[in-house]
């Protein structure tokens, strides 16, 4: 008679195995629609990007150095990067303040809903009504648009995560004698950690997706100012210019890459 103690490793080996299995099969839908549409294009798009548009000849690096030499493309970089710099802060902290006031709101599913509006509403008719407030496009424009059409999902995981603070912490620090501002610093503001993590790889994605409130405004050739990443694909998508445009994604997609990835180990290591 084996002994009981194999009996147990046998089953939780067993059981450990079959919960492995399970959690595979629930993965692989997912994980190959992430290898069919997206991993697989994005790297034909690195094949193209070493290629000639027409032809499918060759050049290595030329189209890099095509691209890296344009200054429509240096001008969008730029643009791209201010808007971003300028917009993450300011949705971050405004969505925080807006979670935090609303938090104590008794009817949290008539907030939500409130909040997810101005992402139900069309980008055409968007676009129209701060045609209609802002006589002149400018790069402001593009800020309040960004900000007013994603603070709703940015209140929405802030007022998630508040709600997710665990009450029975809260009620003994307040025995303790806790006032709350350190409550506040020391016991909810940690927990939060995981919604400031997501809410801002959000937001940098979605700050990359500003481009049909630019273009509806100010068409394929706006303003310096509002000249962004979107607006040089667009056009040379027009022009057919395929090489530099993969070669331009390919490098957009390794800065964002690099992005997440050190954005990841600031929080793993709880920077």
């Amino acid at each position: 008679m084996k002994p009981f103690w194999r009996l147990w490793k046998k089953s939780h080996c067993t059981w450990r195995s079959r919960e492995r299995r399970s959690f595979l099969l629930f993965l692989a839908p997912s994980f190959l629609g992430v290898l069919i549409f997206v991993i697989f294009p994005f790297m034909d798009v690195v094949k193209r990007s070493f290629t000639t548009a027409v032809t499918s000849e060759f050049v290595g690096a030329a189209n890099y150095r095509t691209v890296f030499a344009n200054e429509a493309f240096r001008l969008a970089v730029k643009n791209t990067a201010a808007f971003t710099i300028v917009c993450i802060p300011l949705l971050v902290v405004s969505g925080f303040i807006a979670a935090v006031l609303l938090s104590h709101i008794s009817s949290s599913g008539a907030v939500k809903s409130f909040s997810l509006l101005p992402m139900a509403m069309p980008t055409a008719a968007v676009a129209i009504v701060w045609e209609m407030i802002f006589y002149k496009p400018s790069f402001s424009v593009l800020v309040i648009s960004y900000i007013w059409k994603n603070i709703g999902y940015t209140i929405v995981l802030w007022f998630a995560g508040i709600l997710a603070v665990s009450k029975e912490t809260i009620e003994a620090a307040q025995m303790d004698g806790a006032g709350g501002i350190r409550i506040f610093r020391y016991i909810i503001l940690p927990d939060l950690k995981g919604s400031l993590f997501t809410i801002v790889i959000l937001s940098v994605l979605n700050s990359f997706k500003i481009y049909r409130e630019a273009y509806l405004v100010a068409g394929s050739y706006p303003p310096k100012d509002m000249y962004l990443l979107q607006h040089l694909f667009n056009n040379w998508f027009v022009n057919l210019e395929l090489d530099k445009m993969a070669a331009a994604t390919v490098c957009t997609g390794v800065v964002l890459f690099v992005m997440i990835f050190i954005l990841q180990k600031l929080w793993d290591n709880e920077i």
